[in-house]
């Protein structure tokens, strides 16, 4: 079976974590699916990259859930969330490409 990339989770997991809690009105059920994600992710990049690797991926991971808020208020929500997911989907590319 084929695994699906570190990146695409992680990505999903911003942009899909938003949309559920943007489209239910359900903040915490968007927190659910932004942790899921955010678990199997981590979990490939300990697998992919070692324990350094998931470490500080998971680090950038909250770190752009929790970047996105003020970079809304300057471009936007879907702009913001875009935005760091990209930038958490290049960070994993480049950190795990090598190894996976």
């Amino acid at each position: 079976m084929p695994r699906i990339s570190s990146p695409a989770i992680a990505a999903a997991g911003l942009v899909g974590g938003y949309a559920v809690a943007r489209w239910t009105k359900k903040r915490p059920l968007g927190g659910a699916v932004l942790a899921v994600a955010g678990g199997v992710a981590a979990r490939e990049w300990q697998q992919v990259g070692g324990v350094k690797a998931s470490v500080g991926l998971t680090t950038a991971y909250v770190a752009a859930f929790a970047g996105s808020h003020p970079l809304a208020k300057k471009i936007g929500a879907w702009p913001a969330v875009f935005s760091v997911a990209g930038a958490v989907a290049a960070a994993s590319w480049a950190v795990t490409r090598e190894k996976g």
